[in-house]
């Protein structure tokens, strides 16, 4: 009989994706983490089926059973790294967690990246073979589960990463920001993800390409080499996606226009509504007043790790 382990508790950071002309590329992490404890009882000997505790972003309408995220994702990992095992694991009778919510569902800011990494990350603790289930792949299942790998990067890695797919499957670099952090402004509505993709042309003009190849590497070198804003102004110009979706979100739109017209670096964060302004923490009540009523205002600090699990171990990506 396989001995129960004891639970664990999983930190996983917020991320902002593309940060303008770095389409499915680009990300940071942000401190602005979910928490989530969680125990299994291979056997079912002390607890059995799925219990889910939830309180913060999203309690009121979270699934407390099966397909919770968290659990879908927490039994397909146990199952991958099974599949490596000399002894396997099995169907694992009982599950609990509990989940302190604190990143915006649907906002743009990778709630569904933080909890599919905290999964992973858990299943790779919890299971007595996880360290047979290496990094690589459980980037793999972490970006074939979301779907693309430029929320889950800085999710596992912290930082600014970039990100890219290979023939042998997702890769990332992470990177070191010269940026202390940023503003963001998070509306009361949420827009679905797959609504924000679904505005995107299947084709761009071959000048808005090349004007987003160029922007993307201006950007990178502004955000590591501590560039002058107004740098990075140019550097987070945008001719891909933020124009196509903005039927979807007009008021976050709008709000990107006013500040860069101020002056302020300002993007859509991942597929929005959330807007993310790279400004100091001195100009914060300047640029406040651009928002007006409706918003949700944070200073956030980038997060220099990712995914975090204690007690006792330091990351779950190495």
């Amino acid at each position: 009989m396989t001995a129960r382990p004891e639970p664990v508790t999983v930190e996983a950071p917020a991320t902002s994706a593309n940060l303008g002309p770095g389409f499915d590329s680009l990300g940071l992490a942000l401190e602005l983490r979910d928490e989530v404890t969680v125990e299994i009882d291979p056997a079912g000997t002390d607890f059995s089926g799925v219990a889910i505790e939830v309180s913060g972003e999203g309690a009121e309408v979270a699934d407390r059973g099966e397909h919770h995220l968290i659990v879908k994702v927490l039994r397909r990992a146990l199952a991958e790294i099974d599949a490596l095992a000399p002894k396997a694991l099995g169907d694992v009778a009982g599950v609990r967690l509990t989940c302190v919510n604190r990143v915006p569902h649907s906002r743009g800011l990778g709630s569904s990246s933080a909890a599919i990494v905290a999964g992973i990350a858990a299943a790779r603790t919890l299971h007595p073979h996880g360290a047979l289930f290496g990094d690589d792949a459980a980037l793999r299942l972490a970006t074939d589960i979301e779907g693309h790998p430029d929320n889950v990067a800085p999710c596992v890695a912290g930082g600014l990463t970039v990100a890219w797919t290979t023939p042998d499957g997702p890769r990332l670099v992470r990177l070191d920001p010269a940026v202390d952090g940023v503003t963001v402004f998070v509306p009361e509505h949420r827009v679905p993800t797959e609504r924000a993709r679904g505005l995107l042309p299947d084709t761009v003009p071959h000048g808005d390409a090349a004007a987003n190849a160029g922007r993307a590497a201006l950007l990178v070198a502004a955000l590591t080499g501590g560039l002058d804003a107004s740098v990075l102004l140019d550097a987070t110009e945008d001719r891909l996606h933020q124009d196509y979706r903005a039927p979807a979100m007009p008021e976050s739109a709008a709000l990107v226009a006013r500040l860069r017209e101020a002056g302020v670096p300002a993007v859509i964060s991942g597929a929005g509504p959330t807007v993310l302004a790279f400004t100091t923490a001195s100009r914060l009540d300047s640029i406040d007043g651009e928002a007006g009523n409706g918003w949700h205002v944070y200073r956030l600090d980038v997060a220099p790790r990712g995914v975090r699990v204690r007690p006792g171990v330091t990351g779950a990506w190495t």
